[in-house]
């Protein structure tokens, strides 16, 4: 049983980015710039934004953090990204769901101009990701596929089980995994809150993707032996054992599941620390015009 080190490789993608973000200067570029617009004062995504905006200064970019209360108007936040949009300085920016429900997410995605859309949900990135054409991809289907990449652990072939059919990791996921590509070429199966008989394919997987954010829902006794478990489940439950009050549970029950296993990430250290590093590639790519050529487009 190997344990894939999530943090361990979203360190050396760091030093990889800044790397590149020296070159950069040397050529006389500008350093890549996101910016962040944060609603509300909600505390996840008070510390997403918090982390994401450290991140950028570590690495050498420019970061600007936009706030507003929850009461703004739709209107409001969506003359803001138009502005956004239209900056030259802004290389690529994010919306930090979730969102006060008097605003529609979905129109707050699509106003994003999707060649300044790092977080990879506009609607042309997910259609050019199905398809395999270069866009953005979502951060944390990025950062797994980072992952089995550089643990070299082989897919072609392979039946791959993704547990969660969410927009933000188990419908993009499982696009990836089809593609004709390393890591992909795999049978996928999606299961989700409606599929029967869900032990059944988990039992059948060589590659279990677990996105359900149901804590401990994968037990030991619906795992095979030599299967890759990627444990993408960060739910907060209550904890004595913690300062804070909780602790961070996967849908892996790990002590069950990893004695199976050929590779197995943990919770925390596995996943989640790729999302990040994700979202600042992403960026990096946004900066460098590698994806999307705009500067003699009309935005």
């Amino acid at each position: 049983m190997n344990i894939i080190d999530g943090r361990a490789v979203a360190a050396q993608i760091k030093l990889e980015i800044a790397d590149e973000v020296e070159q950069m200067l040397a050529e006389g570029r500008k350093s890549p710039h996101l910016a962040a617009i944060l609603v509300g004062h909600n505390g996840g995504s008070e510390t997403y934004v918090a982390n994401k905006v450290k991140m950028c200064g570590e690495i050498g970019f420019k970061s600007t953090l936009i706030r507003y209360e929850d009461r703004v108007s739709e209107t409001e936040l969506l003359h803001k990204i138009v502005e956004l949009n239209l900056d030259p300085d802004v290389d690529g920016f994010i919306v930090q769901l979730p969102l006060p429900q008097h605003i529609s997410e979905q129109k707050v995605i699509e106003t994003i101009d999707y060649r300044k859309d790092v977080d990879g949900f506009h609607p042309v990135n997910v259609g050019r990701m199905s398809m395999g054409l270069p866009c953005f991809l979502p951060a944390t289907p990025a950062g797994i596929r980072e992952l089995l990449k550089r643990y070299a652990i082989q897919t072609e072939g392979k039946h791959c089980v993704i547990l969660g059919r969410s927009s933000i990791v188990g419908k993009p996921m499982a696009a990836l995994m089809l593609q004709k590509t390393y890591p992909g070429d795999c049978t996928v199966t999606v299961c989700h809150s409606r599929t029967k008989d869900i032990q059944n394919y988990c039992r059948d997987a060589d590659i279990i993707i677990a996105a359900l954010g149901v804590p401990c829902f994968l037990k030991g006794d619906m795992v095979k032996e030599g299967v890759v478990v990627i444990d993408v489940g960060t739910t907060r439950v209550p904890s004595k054992e913690t300062k804070s009050g909780f602790k961070l549970k996967g849908d892996v029950v790990f002590e069950e599941v990893a004695p199976k296993c050929s590779f197995i990430t943990p919770v925390p250290g596995g996943v989640g620390p790729m999302t990040i590093i994700s979202l600042m590639k992403n960026t990096l790519l946004a900066g460098q015009k590698a994806i999307y050529g705009y500067e003699t487009e009309t935005i």
